[in-house]
């Protein structure tokens, strides 16, 4: 057994091998260095951090969970933006508020906000909403508004870009439109404009994948269950009529369950397959 006086520094070098002499394998010399207190951080760097897990919430039904965020527009030129202000039910996906401004700001969130708990007539329901890290979502007047609302603030880890997935990809979809001007948006009413119609077109036309190839609008009236019934009847009829084209099971028309926002890691594989 190779010792070591506490307090050592013991530095392992391939130079010992090279001449020819055997000491004791990799891993034997990592626990003497463990045992004397010297596999630790060393050095002027600052040592890593640990981050905590973000917190999960689980939506079961409509206005339970929202998330929002702030994504630029173009403008008619180079370095002209305008901020379109965005707020979706996870559960449903539908959007549930929006505005389009030309600049950011905490006060401007606090009137969105409470225009869309007005909207959805939810403002005696416990609701969480969740958002990233940046001023307007963190400033006074919103922190006051969400008191006055009842509603559970929620926040992104510090410099972490994926605990805020439905948003991101709900700007992703709204930026993917075919329509969508690349060259930018003439003036503020136009973006206003051009994002009216794409919300209606979300919300009401949009056959979203994560909730079966419903609408949003339709998941949060609680209409998708009649729709998925009728699929269900009509793919199982096909499979009556010609068993040969179907080697397995038709596709899942059942109504998708609840959501996760961040679910934690011993969430069952089944509830995380619902979310999807």
């Amino acid at each position: 057994m190779i010792a070591f006086p506490a307090g050592t520094k013991v530095w392992i070098a391939g130079g010992v091998t090279d001449k020819g002499q055997y000491l004791a394998s990799e891993s034997s010399f990592y626990r003497i260095l463990r045992s004397h207190g010297q596999q630790h951080h060393r050095g002027r760097a600052n040592p890593p951090v640990r981050r905590k897990p973000p917190t999960s919430y689980k939506a079961s039904a409509p206005c339970q969970v929202w998330t929002w965020d702030i994504t630029w527009m173009p403008g008619p030129v180079a370095g002209m933006f305008f901020y379109l202000y965005l707020i979706v039910d996870i559960f449903s996906r539908k959007i549930v508020g929006w505005e389009v401004h030309d600049r950011e700001g905490a006060d401007l969130a606090a009137m969105l906000v409470q225009k869309a708990v007005w909207s959805e007539a939810c403002i005696s329901r416990p609701l969480v909403l969740h958002a990233d890290n940046g001023s307007p979502m963190k400033g006074a007047t919103m922190k006051v508004t969400l008191e006055k609302l009842g509603i559970m603030a929620s926040y992104s880890r510090p410099r972490v870009s994926n605990d805020n997935p439905f948003s991101e990809a709900l700007f992703r979809t709204c930026k993917y439109r075919p329509d969508w001007p690349t060259k930018g948006f003439a003036a503020k009413a136009e973006a206003q404009a051009w994002v009216k119609s794409f919300a209606s077109w979300y919300n009401g036309e949009h056959l979203h994948s994560a909730i079966r190839f419903v609408t949003p609008s339709m998941r949060h009236a609680g209409l998708d269950r009649d729709a998925l019934a009728n699929r269900a009847l009509l793919y199982a009829n096909a499979r009556t009529q010609k068993p040969e084209r179907w080697s397995g099971k038709t596709r899942n028309w059942q109504p998708a369950g609840p959501v996760w926002l961040n679910p934690e890691r011993d969430t069952s594989a089944s509830e995380i397959r619902d979310a999807a």
